[in-house]
C-alpha cells in the first residue's frame, strides 16, 4: 500500500518561508499561514508574494491563510518560518491545534532574546513531545526560487526521521542531506549571521578583500569553539549549516546580515539601518546573547564581540577593527582568541 504524503503546514510567509512552502507544495498537500491577509490572499489566489519574491511563481496547489487554526489543524509535518522574536508567540497559539508528536522544522537562524534559547528548545518547552529540527544552508531566497543549483541539511534528533523529512525538501536542484546534530546546525545559523555583519562592516568601509577574507577566516574559528563547547559536532561546522551558509552571507548582496554592516561600515547608525529594512537581520538580535553564551562558556569571540558593541554599544566600525587588530595573534590553529 503506497504511504500518503503528510500534509505540510509553513507557518511565517516571509521571502524563506515562502520559498520553502513552495519547494514542499511540489510533492505534498501545503498550506502557508501569512500574518498578513493581504499576503494570504495574493499567495493563494494569484500564486504570488511580490511583497518578498517579486513576480516569481510558486508552485501551483499551495495554498494559504491567514488564520493559524486551518493552517495548523490537519498538518503532519510543522515547519516555522516565524522570525526568532515571534516564533515562542505563533508556536503558542497553535498549542491547542496542533495534532498529537508531530516534527516541528524550524527555518530560523536566530536565538531568542532575554532567554538565550535555541528554536528548538523553545519548541520543547511549547510542544514537550513533538520532534524539533531545523533546516539550515547556504540559501539565498530568491537564488532557490529562480532554479539556481543549492543545498541544504535537514538536522533531526532522529536519523531516519531526517531522511524521511528530506525527501519533502528535495528537488532536482535542491539538494537536501540530513544529520542528527540539531545543536550545531542552530548554533551555526545563529553565528554565521553575526559573522555577516562584520564581513558587511569591512565592506562599507572599504577595508578590502584581504581584511574580509581575514575576518571570514577567524569567524569561522570562532564557530566552531563556540558551537562545540554548546554541545555541537565539530565537522557541522565545515558543511553546509556552517562554513556554506557563513560563505554566501558574507558575500552575497541579498544577504541582510551583510546589508546591516556594511551600512554601518558606510557610517549609519543601527536605528537607521533597520529603519530602512523590510525584512529581519536575525544577527542584530543574535549578537548580544552569543556574547553573553560565549562568556558564560569561557570561550574568546573577539569577532562577535565587536560586532555586538558596534550595534549595541555605541562603538564604531573603525573602532572595532582597531580592536581586532590590537589584539596579538598567537597560533593559527591552536592558539586562543583571535
Amino acid at each position: 500500500m503506497e504511504r500518503r504524503q503528510p500534509r505540510v503546514a509553513v507557518l511565517g510567509a516571509g521571502s524563506w518561508g515562502t520559498t520553502v512552502a513552495s519547494i514542499v507544495a511540489r510533492s505534498a498537500p501545503t498550506v502557508l499561514w501569512a500574518r498578513s491577509p493581504e499576503v494570504a490572499e495574493e499567495v493563494d489566489r494569484r500564486g504570488r508574494n511580490n511583497r518578498y519574491l517579486g513576480d516569481i511563481p510558486l508552485t501551483d496547489g499551495l495554498r494559504a491563510t491567514g488564520s493559524l487554526t486551518q493552517a495548523v489543524q490537519d498538518a503532519d509535518v510543522l515547519i516555522m518560518g516565524v522570525p526568532s522574536h515571534g516564533f515562542r508567540g505563533v508556536l503558542e497559539q497553535v498549542v491547542p491545534h496542533v495534532r498529537p508528536w508531530i516534527p516541528v522544522v524550524s527555518l530560523v537562524k536566530g536565538l531568542e532574546q532575554g532567554t538565550d534559547r535555541r528554536m528548538t528548545e523553545i519548541v520543547a518547552e511549547v510542544l514537550p513531545g513533538h520532534p524539533a529540527g531545523v533546516l539550515a544552508g547556504p540559501n539565498i531566497a530568491k537564488e532557490v526560487m529562480a532554479g539556481y543549483a543549492a543545498a541544504a541539511t535537514i538536522a533531526m534528533p532522529d536519523q531516519n526521521l531526517a531522511d524521511r523529512l528530506a525527501d519533502l525538501f528535495r528537488t532536482s536542484r535542491f539538494r537536501i542531506y540530513s544529520t542528527t546534530d540539531v545543536v550545531g546546525a542552530e548554533i551555526a545559523g545563529a553565528l554565521k549571521n553575526v559573522f555577516a555583519i562584520a564581513a558587511g562592516m569591512a565592506d562599507g568601509a572599504g577595508a578590502g578583500y584581504n581584511t574580509k577574507a581575514m575576518v571570514i577566516t577567524r569567524a569561522v574559528r570562532e564557530m566552531r569553539r563556540l558551537g562545540e563547547a554548546l554541545g555541537g559536532e565539530p565537522l557541522t561546522f565545515s558543511g553546509l549549516a556552517g562554513t556554506g551558509d557563513l560563505i554566501v552571507t558574507c558575500f552575497s548582496p541579498l544577504s541582510r546580515n551583510r546589508h546591516v554592516g556594511e551600512e554601518l561600515g558606510r557610517g549609519k547608525t543601527i536605528t537607521e539601518v533597520l529603519a530602512g529594512m523590510k525584512q529581519v537581520a536575525e544577527g542584530v538580535k543574535a549578537a548580544p546573547v552569543i556574547v553573553k553564551r560565549a562568556a558564560e562558556s569561557g570561550v574568546d569571540m573577539p569577532i562577535a564581540r565587536e560586532v555586538d558593541a558596534v550595534l549595541w554599544h555605541g562603538s564604531t566600525v573603525q573602532d572595532a577593527y582597531r580592536g581586532l587588530l590590537k589584539a596579538a595573534p598567537g597560533h593559527e590553529l591552536h592558539g586562543e582568541g583571535w
